[in-house]
């Protein structure tokens, strides 16, 4: 069976990103999909420290059904992290 591959602009039921992967490009981890907000996507990262991401959901590049993936780097997704 084959995944569905959603374009940003295809989510209509964001709330199915929730608990999901989220990968920046090269793979880079932000972590799993803690909440959807409005016009933001927040990633938690992290067992003991906990990073979260507050992700523009424009940065949303598609979703595999088991990933979330960002058309962000890790240097520029560092501009999006809070502790």
């Amino acid at each position: 069976m084959m995944n569905h591959i959603y374009r940003m602009a295809d989510i209509t039921n964001w709330d199915e990103i929730v608990k999901k992967e989220a990968r920046g490009l090269n793979e880079y981890d932000l972590g799993e999909v803690d909440e959807v907000q409005p016009e933001i996507v927040v990633t938690k990262k992290g067992v003991v420290d906990k990073d979260k991401f507050y992700l523009p959901k424009h940065l949303v590049e598609r979703f595999d059904g088991d990933k979330v993936w960002f058309s962000i780097n890790k240097e520029d997704a560092e501009t999006y992290r809070k502790d």
